[in-house]
Order: C-alpha cells, then structure tokens, then sequence
C-alpha cells in the first residue's frame, strides 16, 4: 500500500489517542508536562498574588480581581489543539484576503479618512496598512473574543509550558485594570489574552496605546480611533520605514535558480534585476541598492514576492510569512491595486504526521529542517530546496507531491557505528 495510507492511519490514531488525555485536571497537567510537583490552581494563585504586590500592584486589586481568578480547562485545550492538516499558502490566503475584507476595508478607509491621514504623517504608517491589520485581527471589530482574560491568562500563567511568559502578562493585565479604572467583565478577548480591536497582549496595550479619539482614555474594544492610533504607534515602534511599501508581487523567468529564495536572503533590486526578475506588468526592476528577499509560499506555480524591511516589520507583530504577505497584499488592495497575477495553485494536503515524518527523513538524509513540528518554515523550505536540487527537481522548497514521495522512498544512509 501507498506511504500515504499508513501515515493517514496513523494520524488518525494519534488524534484518538490524544484526544482521551483529559485537560480537567490542572494538578495531572502540571505532572505529565514536565515530572513538576503537583501544585493546585489555588496554590499557583497564591504565588501569582505574591508576585503581582511586589511588581507594585495594589492589594485591592490582587485580592478582588487575582484572588477571584477561575481556572478554564478549555483554555488549555485551546493552547494543546493542533490542526490535523498542515497549512498551505493557498488555504491561509484565500480564506484571509477575500473579496468582503477588500471591500470593508475599503469603507473603512473612506470613513476614518482624515483621522488616518493625521497618523500616517505623525508615525509614517500609510491608513491603508492600519486598516489592513485591522480587518485580520478582528474583522475590523467583529470578532473581538470574549473569554475572560483575567482568567485566561491566569489559567495558563498556571501552567509550565509558557508560565513565565503568562505570569508577566498577566501582571501587566492587573496594571492595565487599575490604570484604565476597568472592571474584571470589561476584560475580554482571546483565549491567549489578546484584546480589542488590534489584538493586544498586556504588555503591548500598558506600552503602545494611545487615546486616539481624546476622551482621556484609552479604550481598544469600544474606539476604533484608539485601535488605529494605536497600531501606528506600536508599527511605528516595531520599526516601520516611513515612505517604502511592504513588498510585491513579481515574475520570475524561466529557468529560475530557486535557491536564490527564502526570507534570510536579501539582495538589492539591481541584483534581482540582472536575474530577469519583472513587475506583474513586464516592466524591468529598479536598478537600486534596496534590499529584497525573494518568497515563493505556494511554489514554482504560484505567485512570488520581493519583500522588504517594513515586512520584517509586520512580522514582528506577527511572526508568519503567510502573514506578513496577507496584510500587504490586502493593504494594496483596499487602495485598488490589481489582484495576484496568478490564481493560487492546489497544492496537495498533507497531515501534520506526514509532515513531521517527511521532516525527519529530510533530517536523517542530512538535509536539515529543525525540529520536525509540521511547520513549513524557513528551515524546512531551505532543506527542501537543497533537497529538489540534489534530485533535480524544481528546487522552488515546496514538498511537492514528487518531492514527498522522492524523499520518502529514498533509502536512509547506514550509519556506522
């Protein structure tokens, strides 16, 4: 039977067994993570009210508000939940840059028109990349969350897999509650503690927030003036470069060398235009010292891009090439620029298992991919395209159906001992 066949039964089997392991149990949790001593949700608590007096929290806040804190076993099964199938560019922008988020945004460009104008000046951030975050984040506020955060981020501060983490945010939340004057039902977002309108954590909310409609407040679920002024703010401090686009769409020649791809590396427009790289309208590149990577998310029949460094920008809010050329392609075109010159390819659908276990025969050929975690990252798409080299297929770092079953069938290097 095909390769395919076993790693679809077993996929299946690990989702079943996974699926009996009960997170109701905050003390069993503690102890199948990492052997820790059982500690009770209450004992945790105790320990985070220590914390939070000495980080300068009031008492009547620790008391009231910490010491009310519930424990959600749903939250951490959020936080375990995996996807059965990896993602795929094509899946992720589809269902993100569409027709009624272009045309929404669109509207919400014209209706904060001049107040957008006013920020794009103050933090160089241009209106349409804020609206562009804006509809990703929450639909431009219509998917905001409403899971308690106090109790969210307290549920997994409580838990070792990222505690230190959780722990600080969920300091940061207390201070947040007393420097807005909130209440505990006024704070609700994500299941991981993002809120209002732009997503925020804690942290970025107490450091990058602004009072954009001038009420004396700072307000991120209910003024989307202050969402807005904030997101140029928070952009602004992540290390916008005022006056330069996110990247674009372009055209590569035949017989491309597809190695040259991958995020990590940049070359300047004049290099890229001695490769015979085009704009979507035949027109040659710049010839000009500015320095571009070369993305192919879908492969040799998708769509590639040149990003810059105000993509580097977007993915320190959000730390995913899908991502970062989600935004900018919907921020080009809420402002009517053309769609992607190529419709986006069916790519084949792979299990997270299969995944994971073409990784690590990448790994054990030598090619090495990182960690098999079923990510189509940098490292894996850079193993990938050594890999389609040495074979002499299209070294574009997509696994290919070819490329799967290549390397699948390939025989592993003995080993001496």
């Amino acid at each position: 039977m095909p390769a395919s066949f076993f790693f679809g039964v077993y996929s299946r089997l690990a989702t079943l067994l996974l699926a009996t392991v009960s997170l109701t149990s905050f003390a069993q949790l503690q102890t199948e993570e990492n052997q820790a001593p059982v500690v009770t949700f209450e004992q945790c608590v105790a320990d985070l009210q220590q914390q939070a007096l000495s980080a300068g929290v009031s008492p009547n806040t620790v008391n009231t508000v910490l010491g009310n804190a519930k424990y959600l076993a749903k939250i951490l099964e959020y936080d375990r939940n995996q996807p059965e199938f990896v993602q795929t560019f094509s899946g992720y922008f589809g269902a993100r840059v569409t027709p009624w988020r272009i045309n929404k945004g669109r509207e919400m460009l014209a209706k904060h028109k001049d107040f957008l104008s006013k920020l794009s000046k103050q933090y160089g951030v241009p209106g349409h990349y804020l609206v562009a975050f804006w509809g990703l984040e929450t639909n431009f506020g219509g998917i905001k969350g409403k899971m308690p955060i106090v109790d969210s981020l307290a549920t997994l501060a409580c838990d070792p897999r990222r505690s230190t983490f959780f722990s600080a945010e969920l300091i940061q939340a207390l201070r947040l509650i007393e420097r807005e004057n909130l209440t505990v039902s006024d704070m609700v977002g994500s299941w991981a503690g993002a809120m209002g309108h732009t997503q925020f954590m804690p942290t970025a909310y107490l450091t990058y927030a602004k009072d954009g409609d001038g009420d004396g407040k700072v307000d991120l679920w209910n003024s989307e003036q202050d969402a807005l002024e904030s997101a140029a703010n928070f952009l602004q401090h992540l290390g916008w470069q005022a006056g330069y686009r996110w990247g674009r769409e372009v055209v590569l020649p035949t017989n491309f060398d597809y190695q040259l791809a991958g995020k990590s590396q940049a070359k300047t427009l004049s290099f890229w235009a001695k490769q015979g790289l085009s704009t979507v309208d035949a027109k040659a590149l710049e010839n000009s010292d500015l320095l571009a990577s070369l993305l192919v998310p879908a492969g040799h029949t998708g769509s590639a891009f040149l990003v810059y460094s105000n993509f580097d920008t977007i993915l320190r809010w959000n730390n995913s090439e899908y991502y970062g050329i989600a935004v900018g392609h919907l921020a080009d075109r809420i402002v009517g620029k053309a769609p992607l010159s190529k419709p986006l390819p069916e790519l084949p659908k792979y299990t997270l298992a299969e995944m994971q276990i073409f990784q690590e025969k990448l790994n054990v050929l030598g090619y090495d991919v990182g960690e098999a975690d079923g990510i189509l990252g940098p490292a894996t798409r850079k193993g990938v395209r050594a890999f389609q080299a040495k074979q002499g297929l299209i070294a574009d770092g997509y696994p290919s159906r070819e490329t799967f079953d290549v390397a699948i069938n390939l025989e592993s290097p003995v080993i001496a001992q």
